[in-house]
This record gives C-alpha cells, sequence and structure tokens, in this order.
C-alpha cells in the first residue's frame, strides 16, 4: 500500500469537510454581497465560518480577512503594511518560507533595508542578535514563522512580539510582527490575542481543508493598503466575491482542527518518536532541530551518502511519498534555504529529507519506512 509521509505539503480533504462544502458546491449559490435572501445564506455561511477560524486560531471574527491561501496572505501582510509607507527596515527570519523571504526581497527595489534575523545551528533565533538589530533604527514590520515548514522548530513569537514592540515604543514609531502561521495552525494551540503578534496568516489545506483558501488575522489598529481592489469585501482589504465553498470547507477543517487538536498531536508525536528511535539506529543519520521545540508531526534528517532529491525518488519508486524540503521550493536544484540559514553545510543540506506525518498515518507505515530505509542504505553501500 502506497504511503503518504508530506502532510506539511499538502493534506488530503477530510470527508467531514467535504460534506461541509457539498451544499455550497451544488446548492445555495448566491453572491455574498447580494441583499436578497440567496446572498443572504451565502453571507451567513461565510460569517459562520470567520468564527470558526478565528476560534481555531485564538482571534476574534472581525480580524479574520479571507484570502486565496498563505502565500497571498504573507504579501498582504507585508505588501499592504509598507505600500505607501516611508521606507525604513524589513525583518524576516533566515528559515522563513519563501512567501515571507521573497516578498521581503522585492521590497529591496522599493527603498527598503531588508535584513535577515539570524537562526542557530537548531533552528532558533538569536536572540542576542535580534536585540541588537531591533536597536539599529527604525523597522516597519518584522516576520517570524510559528513554526518550520520544513524542520518543524516552533519559535518564541511572543518574546519577537515583546522586542519589536519595545523598540518601537523607545524610538516612538511602532514596528509590526507578522508570524507565518500555516504549518502551526491544527498541530499545536494558538493564540493570537495573548502571542503579540500584530499579523498571522493560515491555510486551509494544511489542516485537512480545501486548497485555494486562507485567511490573514489582522489587529483592528493595523492598517493595510489592499493588494486586490474591487468591489469592497473584507472591509475593502480584499476585493472579489468570496469563495463561499472553499470558505466554509476552511471553517470545517478549523472546528475539526480545534477539537481533535490534543488527539491529533498525540497520535503524530508517538509516530515520530518511533521514526526517530529507528533512524538512531541506523548509521549516518543527522536529525535537524533535534534539540529545539517541534511541531509533533515533522522530522526533517539526511542519510550519509545520499543527495535528498534520489532518495526521495527512491523511496517513491517504493511507494513513500516524502519532501527534499518545501514544496514550493522543490525542482530548483538547491540545497534546503531554511538548513543554510541555520549555519548547516551545504553537502548535508543536499541530503534533506523531511517526513510529516498526519492524522491517518500508523506505526505499521513507520516501522515499514524505517525497513526500506535500510534496504536502499544497504544497497548503495554494496
Amino acid at each position: 500500500m502506497p504511503i503518504y509521509f508530506d502532510h506539511n505539503a499538502t493534506t488530503p480533504l477530510d470527508p467531514r469537510v467535504l460534506e461541509a462544502m457539498q451544499p455550497y458546491l451544488a446548492g445555495p449559490y448566491g453572491n455574498p454581497s447580494s441583499l436578497h435572501r440567496y446572498g443572504r445564506a451565502a453571507r451567513d455561511a461565510v460569517e459562520a465560518a470567520r468564527a470558526q477560524v478565528a476560534a481555531l486560531a485564538g482571534a476574534q471574527p472581525g480580524e479574520v480577512v479571507w484570502t486565496s491561501g498563505g502565500t497571498e496572505s504573507d504579501n498582504l501582510a507585508l505588501q499592504g503594511a509598507t505600500e505607501g509607507q516611508r521606507p525604513t527596515r524589513v525583518l524576516y527570519g533566515a528559515t522563513e518560507h519563501p512567501a515571507v523571504l521573497e516578498t521581503a526581497e522585492a521590497l529591496r527595489g522599493h527603498g527598503w533595508v531588508v535584513e535577515t534575523i539570524a537562526i542557530d545551528g537548531d533552528g532558533l533565533v538569536d536572540w542576542p542578535a535580534f536585540e541588537a538589530q531591533l536597536a539599529r533604527g527604525p523597522l516597519r514590520i518584522a516576520a517570524l514563522m510559528a513554526a518550520n515548514n520544513e524542520t518543524g522548530v516552533i519559535h518564541d513569537v511572543g518574546r519577537a512580539a515583546g522586542l519589536v514592540r519595545a523598540a518601537g515604543l523607545v524610538r516612538a514609531a511602532g514596528g509590526l510582527l507578522l508570524c507565518d502561521a500555516v504549518q502551526a495552525a491544527g498541530k499545536i494551540p494558538l493564540d493570537f490575542a495573548a502571542c503579540g503578534a500584530d499579523l498571522m496568516s493560515l491555510s486551509a489545506h494544511k489542516l485537512y481543508g480545501p486548497k485555494g483558501v486562507g485567511a490573514l488575522l489582522r489587529k483592528a489598529e493595523v492598517e493595510l493598503a489592499p493588494l486586490l481592489h474591487g468591489g469592497g469585501q473584507e472591509r475593502g482589504l480584499r476585493g472579489g466575491t468570496e469563495n463561499v465553498a472553499g470558505i466554509v470547507g476552511f471553517g470545517a477543517a478549523a472546528e475539526l482542527a480545534r477539537t481533535g487538536l490534543e488527539a491529533r498531536a498525540a497520535h503524530c508525536l508517538a509516530l515520530r518518536e518511533r521514526l526517530a528511535a529507528g533512524l538512531h539506529g541506523l548509521p549516518g543519520v543527522t536529525i535537524f532541530g533535534e534539540r529545539a521545540p517541534r511541531l509533533p508531526n515533522t522530522l526533517q534528517f539526511a542519510l550519509k551518502g545520499w543527495e535528498g532529491e534520489a532518495l526521495l525518488m527512491a523511496l517513491d519508486r517504493k511507494g513513500i511519498a516524502v519532501s527534499s524540503g518545501s514544496a514550493c521550493s522543490s525542482g530548483k536544484g538547491e540545497p534546503s534555504h531554511v538548513l543554510l540559514g541555520m549555519g548547516l553545510p551545504r553537502d548535508l543540506a543536499y541530503g534533506a529529507i523531511r517526513v510529516s506525518l498526519g492524522q491517518d498515518n500508523t506505526a505499521a507505515e513507520i516501522d515499514r519506512f524505517l525497513v526500506v530505509l535500510a534496504e536502499l542504505r544497504m544497497a548503495a553501500a554494496a
């Protein structure tokens, strides 16, 4: 039987989510902006889902702005916060998702000073370096993800938010903090109200919802310029008719993730620990970020003598789907920027394989993976 170990790239659509979406794919078809009964029914569905997504992330429904996914949310946050502002500085973690780092780097061409936040060999923020960086001048926005999509390393977003806020108070110019929580949502608890972030990105298809729908959480006092102009939807922050069925699916997935989070996390953690124990029994294995707090479902490693994409394809031929890094960066022929950002050697980064587990994976699948991996290692050594 095929084995799917790539849930950080995308998750299967939960049948219960599809069931919730079905009426809005084939039945009620009103535009949520229309005032008649068809439009009101669609608007009610959109607002119910808004409350469900807000509950998952510890936010208020009015703080949820619908988008097409995590990439658009990150773009709206970074471009929206800098549009029309006097250019100062933009900071982002060296291990951020391409949706953040590419958007931030694009701001250089508009006069912004763009700097990376140093990350140590365990995948964690170098806090003394970050504090010194904040002291060097005014800041418009910093970006630090809740959890890394490759290593699973969890960042202390609250600490980062406190430092950014303190630096802004000293300089009488408040900086903002964007938290990309796309990989964290549904795997660990989130609390937008308490963590101190001003903006937070989410995506439905990472937590058993549909592709093509996401959200940006925005504190009420944060002013953003829209990326998409149009009919004034989403309080003027995203023009265009809402994807009603997708939004309903996101809401259903968020509700399932919130109520089942503890059990899902415990299941994945038990599998991850079983995998780690087996990997430690193989010669030449390096597990990345192992000393840092990590998502319960994520383990990234390298096997000595194997290039990551070659190992990925060898596993694929055995019916096992894994990743050599972020799905958004695959095919570039470059080592993981996440591991390079942690200061690891390029040859080790080239060998990276990511296993990301889901609610339907089993211990038998872990054991099968370890057997196949040992066979491949022995065949390569022969």
